[in-house]
């Protein structure tokens, strides 16, 4: 016996179809849902929906699996048949650890979950605690970034379905390292978002994807369940270890108790309950700390929040770069601001955005509940031609970017093939199948960057399957010296930051920085990372007596008792 139900409050009328054009019509039950009973009907048994009179047959807001594409019918799954063997997994906290981003789609040339699998090895050899895939719920398309998606419960299919999912976390835990997934409620996608049919899903206002979703108006009771529902689900059914909430300050909510108020009581609930620990990340850019402020000290209670200007201030100061939103940043200053009190904008003025922005972060809040990043794939993907800072820098100064990184107070995230300096750009791409949307898509990314003076033929046409292509990661590159020299550099870096506490405490008001001349010294305890982005050589003195080099990015540094030389770009980790 088969129960289906769906929330329709707005209906006159809805019927199940199964495959074979069999319908069933369905009783209303209380506050907006329809349900019905099918003896016959167990798993993998393909279903739609009709509304009213309409014979226009509509996937489940609600589906598990999307077989044939958002656009057609929906398949019943049970969680319960998958035998998984990570009975023993504890989980991975966030404090401590290592993200890593990756995009199933571009990780491998075959780009599924399965074929990820054969590559979770490389990470674990890498030093990395957690994977953090890019939204692989239902989009319209074969591939794109996943920030379309529009079916929110339902792993999409050309990366290996529900049960592909389950296999690459399986296989991710058995080998100690905990998987993350990026998932998107800020918005639907363009093409197959059938639930605003069903219901009052979004509400008049907009966002800068569209429509916002209806959190604080009628109905929204359903709505909100909706997303907490699917965020619970991703954590229980498939043993994820934490989520990325895209894009939280579009969630617009007047409500006395904001949904991300909300998910943080219920994610606590569920990892009491399965006795590991659970992890909310927040994408946002309103640099307001009371998103990871502990709810009994009247914030949200999330885990940790994306922190751009920590990669703005590094970004900067490593590449020259100051247009648009990097217009503020640049200086060893704001770098020392970062470093020491999270946010540079604190309630500070944003040239960029014309005012003043942010608040200051209490300095007992752990720098750990703030991730930091060199790249990210929204701060190469959202470049004209996807180029990644390698492109661009030395050998040299990314040395001394991911040593800045790596060991500050936050939680550190690589991006896929940054650990190699990886040469293949990570550009933006789609594959729409409607003309119409797929011609806006490509105008309105020429328009954006055309704007910014790049020539129309310069920016890479996101429905061109080779932009799609050139975005995969060349494992073939880590077989060339310059390359598997940068993974080993990461190796030993990743693991000086775990045998050397003082590298991974998160208090920020215990790190100190002083900087000059273009460089800067960062005091982590009895350990200082120096670092020297001249292009000439320099001194720097010391607040105390060395007693070793624990690591340098190059070769000709010495250490002459409270003193140490430093070639051009060049940075040490020295203990005292």
């Amino acid at each position: 016996m088969t129960e289906f139900s769906v929330w329709a409050p707005d209906a006159a009328r809805v019927r199940l179809r199964l495959a074979g054009d069999t319908d069933h019509e369905m009783r209303a039950a209380a506050d907006g849902w329809w349900q019905v009973e099918v003896p016959d009907a167990g798993p993998g048994t393909d279903y739609s929906f009709l509304l009213n009179d309409d014979e226009t047959p509509l996937p489940d807001p609600r589906s598990p699996w999307q077989p044939a594409g958002v656009h057609g019918p929906s398949r019943s799954y049970d969680h319960s048949a998958f035998e998984w063997s990570d009975s023993l997994w504890t989980g991975r906290q966030l404090p401590g650890s290592i993200l890593y981003e990756l995009h199933i789609g571009t990780f491998t040339p075959e780009g599924t979950f399965d074929a990820a699998i054969d590559r979770l090895d490389h990470l674990v050899s890498l030093g990395v605690d957690l994977i953090e895939l890019l939204p692989v719920n239902a989009f319209n398309g074969e591939h794109n970034w996943g920030y379309d998606g529009v079916c929110w419960y339902a792993p999409h299919q050309p990366y290996g379905g529900p049960d592909g999912l389950k296999r690459f976390v399986d296989a991710a835990h058995a080998r100690g390292l905990g998987v993350i997934l990026d998932v998107v409620y800020n918005h639907f996608g363009p093409s197959g978002a059938y639930a605003p049919r069903f219901g009052p899903y979004l509400a008049e206002q907009s966002n800068s994807w569209g429509r916002s979703v209806n959190l604080d108006g009628p109905h929204s009771d359903e709505v909100r369940r909706y997303i907490i529902d699917s965020v619970l689900m991703w954590l229980r059914d498939y043993h994820v270890d934490g989520l990325r909430l895209d894009a939280v300050h579009a969630l617009l909510d007047s409500r006395a108790v904001p949904i991300l108020e909300e998910l943080t009581i219920a994610v606590e609930s569920l990892s009491t309950h399965l006795g590991r620990p659970l992890s909310l990340i927040a994408e946002s850019d309103l640099n307001d700390p009371r998103l990871i402020t502990p709810r009994e000290a009247g914030g949200f209670g999330l885990h940790a929040q994306w922190n751009d200007d920590a990669h703005h201030a590094l970004h900067t100061l490593l590449t020259g770069e100051r247009q648009g939103y990097y217009g503020d940043f640049g200086s060893l200053e704001t770098l020392a601001d970062v470093l020491t009190g999270g946010f540079f904008h604190a309630g500070t003025w944003s040239s960029f955005r014309n005012r003043h922005h942010g608040r200051p972060v209490d300095p007992r809040i752990p720098g750990h509940r703030m991730v930091a990043y060199l790249q990210n794939h929204d701060q190469i993907g959202n470049r004209a031609t996807g180029d990644r800072i390698s492109a661009s820098l030395s050998p040299s100064l990314l040395r001394v970017g991911a040593t800045l990184l790596l060991t500050a107070p936050f939680t550190p995230m690589l991006f896929m093939g940054e650990e190699w300096a990886a040469s293949t750009p990570w550009q933006f791409f789609t594959s729409h199948p409607e003309p119409e949307l797929a011609s806006a898509v490509r105008t309105g990314r020429r328009r954006e960057f055309a704007a910014h003076g790049w020539p129309e033929g310069d920016v890479p046409d996101p429905q061109d399957p080779q932009t799609f292509v050139r975005s995969r990661l060349d494992w073939a590159e880590l077989d060339k010296p310059e390359h598997a020299s940068m993974l080993a550099f990461y190796q030993r870096l990743i693991g000086l930051r775990r045998s050397v506490p003082d590298l991974s405490d998160p208090r920020l008001h215990a790190v100190s920085v002083q900087h000059g001349d273009q460089f800067l010294l960062m005091r982590r305890g009895d350990t200082l990372v120096v670092a020297n982005l001249a292009g000439r050589g320099q001194g720097v003195s010391l607040p105390g007596v060395a007693r070793r080099v624990l690591l340098a990015t190059g070769e000709g540094v010495t250490v002459m008792r409270d003193r140490i030389e430093l070639p051009a770009e060049t940075a040490a980790i020295v203990a005292l």
